[in-house]
């Protein structure tokens, strides 16, 4: 039997761009979590407040997945590439008028229009790494381009953390610093704008669109072709663990920086640093889990990764020093399979409803937008206390994983 190339020669140019998108939306995903720490100080913000930082993200994903993917399908790749470095280069520039004005609502603005980017960025360039090439790797294609958006999740908070969280302890209201690195990073979104203007993209065709002639599996056949989308359990469950499962990404990624500095008395750079440990854990939790797929079904596993996590959070919301920081590290561990396995498994069997269906679950990154503020509550009395709350969302996750993920005829 013939190899089949993982890329072929004609499209490299291509996915080393298309790469380079999930490594800079990778970034500034992580260093939207520094800024939490940065403008409670340096806008006098409480923690509650800063959880607005997430809601704008998130919020803007919940907004923009659907015109992005409305967009894609009339227009194509290249196009939704360039709207989505437009908005995000524009989202960028913005922090410069809003730290002009020292004005933290301008700047949740700025956070918002960025966040229209990155939702379509993702939403173009996860089919686009599958469409260059044989589909029969398209699923490398994706993991590859996935792992560097893990790399610039550990890289954001290190850069973040050097630019913003070393500045504040000499002078808390001076933002010349935060504008001097969006400034770079907009330079950065300028010059691949510039750059793909000139790239030549092919002639592509989706690898997972199926044909008449695909067999029922591939066609992923609705076994009961009769009922509504609503009316599948699995997908509605898997709606609902998608939701409380960003939700919890949201809020413990929010106040990671907050914990390493009040529970366990690190500087803000010391805690900012630590951050980019915490996201390694998730990229390795993503090459583990990967593996043990292999001899575990996804639905167990899944399972297990959220009892872990309730066992973890209990752990946290202790305070009892390393052991709870290991703890905490641990969350973004057993974190990391959660949102493809959901996916997953809510999609099985949906036959004609599946993109309709994809589309539903994206959504469910709304949670992220929301839980943040609940924590930030909790977290204004007591940062540990605050974990508690994420065990609300692995006890959601464990049931879908547990019994609700089953296909009902």
């Amino acid at each position: 039997m013939q190899k089949v190339p993982f890329i072929e020669k004609k499209y490299i140019a291509n996915f080393i761009f298309v790469t380079s998108l999930f490594l800079m939306w990778g970034v500034l995903h992580a260093m939207s979590d520094v800024l939490n720490k940065y403008f409670q100080e340096a806008l006098n913000v409480s923690k509650s407040q800063s959880g607005l930082i997430q809601l704008s993200v998130f919020g803007a994903y919940f907004v923009m997945s659907i015109p992005a993917g409305y967009f894609l399908k009339k227009f194509g790749y290249k196009p939704g590439v360039l709207l989505g470095l437009g908005l995000f280069a524009t989202g960028i520039f913005m922090f410069v008028p809003a730290a002009n004005a020292a004005s933290f609502n301008f700047f949740r603005i700025a956070l918002f229009v960025m966040g229209c980017g990155m939702a379509t960025l993702e939403t173009v360039a996860h089919p686009f790494s599958a469409a260059l090439g044989d589909q029969r790797t398209s699923d490398l294609r994706i993991n590859f381009s996935q792992m560097f958006n893990a790399i610039g999740a550990i890289c954001g908070p290190l850069i973040a953390s050097w630019f913003l969280l070393r500045a504040t302890g000499a002078s808390t209201t001076d933002l010349s610093a935060v504008k001097s690195l969006y400034i770079g990073i907009g330079a950065v979104i300028i010059f691949l704008i510039i750059a793909f203007l000139f790239l030549r993209v092919p002639s592509l065709t989706d690898p997972h669109a199926v044909t008449a002639s695909d067999d029922e599996e591939a066609l992923n056949v609705d076994l009961a072709p009769s009922k509504k989308l609503y009316q599948h359990k699995h997908f509605v469950w898997a709606v609902a663990a998608q939701f409380f499962n960003v939700a919890a990404q949201g809020g413990t990624w929010a106040f990671f920086i907050n914990y390493g500095h009040e529970v366990m008395g690190f500087s803000n750079l010391t805690a900012g640093n630590y951050m980019s440990v915490f996201m390694l854990m998730m990229a390795l939790g993503r090459v583990i889990g990967t593996f043990l797929m292999k001899f575990i079904a996804p639905n167990r596993l899944l399972a297990t990764f959220a009892m872990c996590n309730i066992i973890m959070c209990i752990i946290v919301a202790q305070g009892w020093g390393w052991t709870s920081y290991v703890a905490l590290m641990m969350i973004n561990f057993f974190f990391s399979i959660m949102f493809p396995t959901i996916f997953s498994l809510g999609l099985k069997n949906l036959g004609r409803h599946t993109q309709q269906a994809s589309s539903f679950i994206s959504m469910g990154v709304v949670g992220g937008a929301i839980f943040p503020l609940l924590m930030g509550l909790v977290a204004n009395h007591s940062v540990a206390n605050a974990y508690y709350l994420p065990i609300i969302c692995y006890v959601v996750i464990f049931l879908f994983a547990f019994k609700f993920y089953k296909v009902k005829h």
